[in-house]
């Protein structure tokens, strides 16, 4: 088992703690962890993880407080932080953010950081959703293209920051296989479809919730922060 305060994540990647010291926000009562995404699938994937627990969770949707934060970092790792960091001196909470997206050696590491906005803003009239016209232009990019030319993997760096702002954990973990050539599967979101998972040879789309949680990179990203953050949250 991966030791998050010394080693590594499930898959060897960089996992590392701070000291912190948090404030409390309400004394006597059970601290409140806030996951710092508004996209429904990252909240659903998240609170399967974290939820069984004991630990009390709510989305960022659902905090009044909650800031608009602008992902200006240049990796996934700058963009955790500064999420997890805003939302949490806003709050008064711990927040649990990550920032994590889909990396294309051939196309030159993109969609990379911009994942959620690879085919940039709609045309006026397009009411085409967001998660279509990404695997659509990504598709394009990759035609005429074969075998290992289609690597990829996905990416996922979480971090964990106490009520006062203080970054408390960081994680991060990896899921690497091949761009398909046609979507495949109903479940899941964004590039989902396209990504075909080399241990089981089938796409995200397709696996299904429950073994997704064991194979992806949040999944893993998170299991080697749980330890560390169950413990912060439920020291006295």
């Amino acid at each position: 088992m991966p030791d998050v305060t010394e080693g590594a994540s499930d898959d060897g990647r960089d996992a590392r703690s701070a000291a912190h010291d948090p404030a409390e926000t309400r004394p006597g009562r059970a601290p409140i962890l806030v996951l710092g995404t508004t996209n429904a699938g990252k909240v659903r994937e998240l609170l399967a993880l974290v939820a069984p627990h004991g630990l009390t969770c709510r989305s960022l949707s659902e905090m009044a407080g909650a800031v608009e934060v602008d992902e200006t970092g240049a990796t996934f790792a700058e963009n955790a932080a500064l999420k997890a960091v805003m939302q949490a001196r806003a709050l008064g909470h711990w927040v649990l953010a990550e920032d994590s997206g889909l990396v294309v050696p051939a196309l030159d590491g993109e969609p990379g950081v911009r994942s959620a906005r690879f085919a940039g803003p709609p045309a006026p009239g397009d009411g085409t959703p967001a998660d279509e016209r990404n695997n659509r232009l990504l598709l394009d990019r990759l035609a005429g293209m074969s075998g290992m030319e289609r690597s990829a993997w996905y990416a996922c760096h979480a971090v964990l920051a106490d009520p006062t702002g203080h970054v408390v954990a960081e994680a991060t973990g990896t899921c690497h296989g091949l761009i398909t050539r046609a979507r495949r599967g109903t479940g899941g979101f964004g590039y989902d479809p396209l990504f075909l998972v080399r241990e089981c040879h089938r796409t995200f789309a397709e696996i299904g919730p429950s073994y997704k949680a064991i194979v992806s990179h949040r999944g893993r990203a998170l299991r080697a922060m749980l330890p560390l953050l169950v413990k912060a949250l439920r020291a006295p």
